[in-house]
């Protein structure tokens, strides 16, 4: 959890300095703070989404190599992959909220005058 967590983090955050002028621009074009952060966290939970759907779907194909190693649950337990989705889930909606409010926070006549 933790290397998912510091992983998303910085996948965003990079995405973010990346992006500053572009948020600079839409800021001095009138674009809310709340509107930066709520573009940033949907892009960002939307690559978790995908990321997620294809981790299970990994997973229900590699069922028959992990079988024989769990203990005490079943390699499709329908609860164990709910909270490992709903956890990871959290954990990209927090790792993306950083970066946004940071998008959000900049002052956009200083991120223009940069490049």
């Amino acid at each position: 959890m933790f290397l998912a967590t510091v992983g998303i983090y910085g996948v965003i955050a990079y995405g973010v300095e990346q992006r500053a002028h572009e948020f600079s621009i839409r800021t001095a074009l009138g674009a809310e703070r709340r509107d930066i952060v709520l573009l940033v966290v949907r892009e960002g939970l939307t690559v978790t989404g995908v990321g997620i759907l294809i981790g299970l779907v990994a997973a229900f194909g590699l069922t028959r190599l992990i079988a024989s190693q769990l203990y005490g649950v079943t390699a499709t337990d329908p609860l164990t992959i709910a909270i490992v989705v709903l956890v990871l889930t959290a954990i990209a909606m927090l790792a993306c909220v950083i970066p946004a409010r940071h998008a959000a926070n900049a002052e956009p006549l200083k991120a223009l005058r940069v490049e």
